[in-house]
């Protein structure tokens, strides 16, 4: 049995937090002095991360991680990743407030409740439901549909939390065949692909714009703080439970407000608050029932 450490777990997921907080700032960031297309950006900060995540790969066992009888699966969950993230970047590049962005994210539980129940015919009671649709009102508070000053765009997070619901659907299905090696061996291996497919897609017709010296120095750092993230959320993921952990996974919301106003001296309103306390508070009770039913199996 796996030992349980909370205090290195939190300590991991905390540093994450960090982490993403650094790399959502620095993409808004790159786009005010740069012509850079989103596309372009996600294709190069991913590739920098497959690099700067090689050792760690080498030493998880490279070839003995890619066998599985499911190479089809793979490609199609990591190509819906590679959909979030480029809504995502697009979302941060446009630019799409820190703080809106992130509390919008955090609805990506929410529709893992939903798949679960409708695609993977999982056993949802009527109070998960009820805590998912109270979720989303949270969110409908934050984007405020029904004002004068909304914009379509603001839905790039929720789409970024739906497809990363998909794939973390698609994770839940092929976990019971597949290593936890193998899940993150082909998603980072199969990412950079995808990245320039879609790159290639949103390519004008002056063809891409090559990024600067500087633009290279943010683009290796943005690599460098996302390798450095996802193996501190694989490290918190293997250090302590995962109903443990999900609070802890919350507080990236006030390091994002606080990066976003320290940079771009963006002050939310009350009604992201209001709106976030409903999302978090919805998710985290969702979490512990899925915890509670978890046991009961046992």
């Amino acid at each position: 049995m796996r030992n349980h450490q909370p205090i290195k777990g939190a300590l991991a997921i905390v540093s994450a937090g960090v982490l993403f907080a650094c790399i959502n700032t620095l993409i808004p960031k790159l786009t005010s002095v740069s012509p850079l297309d989103a596309s372009v950006i996600a294709l190069v900060q991913y590739l920098a991360a497959f690099l700067f995540l090689m050792p760690s790969m080498a030493q998880m066992g490279f070839f003995q991680s890619l066998k599985t009888r499911h190479f089809g699966w793979h490609c199609f969950r990591v190509f819906l990743s590679a959909i979030g993230i480029q809504c995502w970047t697009m979302a941060l590049a446009y630019p799409i407030p820190i703080w809106q962005g992130i509390a919008l994210l955090m609805t990506s539980p929410l529709f893992v409740t939903i798949g679960s129940g409708l695609l993977l015919k999982e056993k949802v009671g009527a109070k998960r439901w009820a805590a998912t649709f109270l979720g989303f009102i949270g969110a409908m508070i934050i984007l405020a549909p029904w004002s004068d000053d909304f914009e379509w765009i603001v839905l790039l997070p929720v789409a970024a939390a739906f497809f990363w619901a998909c794939y973390s659907l698609m994770v839940k299905k092929l976990s019971a065949e597949d290593s936890p090696t193998t899940m993150v061996a082909y998603l980072f291996i199969l990412i950079t692909p995808f990245n320039l497919l879609i790159a290639l897609t949103n390519l004008s017709p002056n063809g891409f714009s090559l990024p600067s010296f500087s633009d290279f120095g943010y683009l290796i750092l943005l690599g460098f703080f996302t390798a450095l993230a996802q193996l501190a959320v694989a490290k918190a993921y293997r250090l302590a439970d995962a109903s443990y952990i999900q609070p802890f996974d919350f507080i990236k919301l006030p390091l994002n407000v606080l990066a976003g106003w320290l940079v771009f001296n963006w002050v939310p309103p009350g009604k992201l608050w209001l709106g976030a306390a409903i999302i978090i508070g919805a998710t985290m009770y969702i979490t512990h029932a899925e915890t509670q039913q978890a046991k009961g199996r046992e």
